[in-house]
């Protein structure tokens, strides 16, 4: 079947909504009875987009409605219902999930490796039948790999540069601050409080040598998602943010009060009866978010510095 240009142009929309989506969600920890993964996803009525890494491979499936429908015929022959229901089904499993590996998951998860291919396998219960579902992740192309995990960590890296020199140039102001008060006559009513002036080149060798070792150790990844996932999504944002301006765009300019792009068609109450000789399925209300749900970026406010008392009489 060839689709004509208008519809063309609709399913590319689609995917792009669905790119986007995926690129400004956060990475989740999936632990599985075999192994470890990290996981992104980003659903939709329209589709769903999926990101798995182990940390020596990198995964991807992106799949639009009709082969949703068509893989869920495959799969669940005594279940009949619209896309948009299978959907919303797997979005309430992965959604808890993601966002918190203790929850208890109503689903069982596993994964098998065909070839380069890794199928996530799903199962779990939908209008009181068997519910099966497999995510067939082919391996993800350097572009995406790029766009994902590359450039994200190169700009979380300058980011934490850019952070340790402000601090750095943060404690030679306090310093000077102390030495000045030193100067005035002032004495440190505490000892156990004196510290020697801060020296940048012995701190980082000493940290090269004491440090490193401990802070860069990648393990299965856990550190990553568990820690730096806030800057990970600030320095996403702004890649959009760049693109979008680079392109003259503003029509998805992401703001701190936004959903995440798509966020008019996620997924969304169906009240349509479903006709079919098997159970009838329907689409709950739910809020228009991703499967790892809006944020919103925390309101900043000026605190104003007080004067440091108490360490000098």
């Amino acid at each position: 079947m060839v689709l004509g240009p208008s519809a063309s142009l609709k399913n590319n929309n689609r995917m792009k909504e669905l790119e986007q989506g995926l690129l400004m969600q956060p990475w989740a920890w999936l632990q599985l009875a075999e192994n470890s993964l990290m996981v992104k996803a980003f659903i939709t009525k329209q589709g769903y987009a999926l990101l798995v890494s182990d940390l020596q491979q990198v995964w991807h499936e992106e799949v639009d409605a009709s082969v949703v429908s068509q893989r869920a015929k495959e799969l669940n022959k005594r279940l009949t219902a619209p896309p948009a229901a299978f959907l919303c089904h797997l979005d309430d499993l992965l959604c808890p999930l993601l966002k918190d590996t203790t929850f208890p998951s109503e689903a069982t998860f596993t994964c098998d490796h065909v070839a380069e291919a890794l199928i996530l396998r799903v199962r779990s219960e939908l209008s009181g039948l068997p519910f099966y579902w497999n995510f067939h992740c082919i391996p993800a192309s350097p572009s995406l790999v790029s766009q994902h995990l590359v450039r994200p960590l190169m700009g979380m890296s300058l980011a934490l540069q850019c952070q340790v020199r402000e601090l750095a140039t943060l404690l030679r102001m306090k310093d000077l601050e102390i030495q000045d008060y030193q100067e005035s006559g002032a004495v440190l009513s505490r000892d156990r409080l004196k510290t020697e002036p801060f020296e940048e080149n012995s701190f980082l060798e000493q940290f090269m040598v004491e440090k490193l070792p401990e802070a860069c150790s990648v393990g299965n990844g856990r550190p990553f998602v568990t820690n730096l996932q806030s800057l990970y999504m600030a320095v996403t944002r702004q890649e959009i943010q760049v693109r979008q301006e680079h392109l003259g765009t503003e029509d998805l300019q992401p703001s701190s009060s936004a959903s995440p792009p798509g966020a008019e068609n996620q997924l969304v109450n169906q009240p349509k009866e479903l006709i079919s000789s098997a159970p009838s399925l329907s689409v709950p209300e739910k809020e228009s978010t991703g499967t790892s749900g809006s944020r919103q970026r925390p309101q900043l406010s000026k605190v104003k510095r007080k004067k440091l008392r108490g360490l000098f009489s």
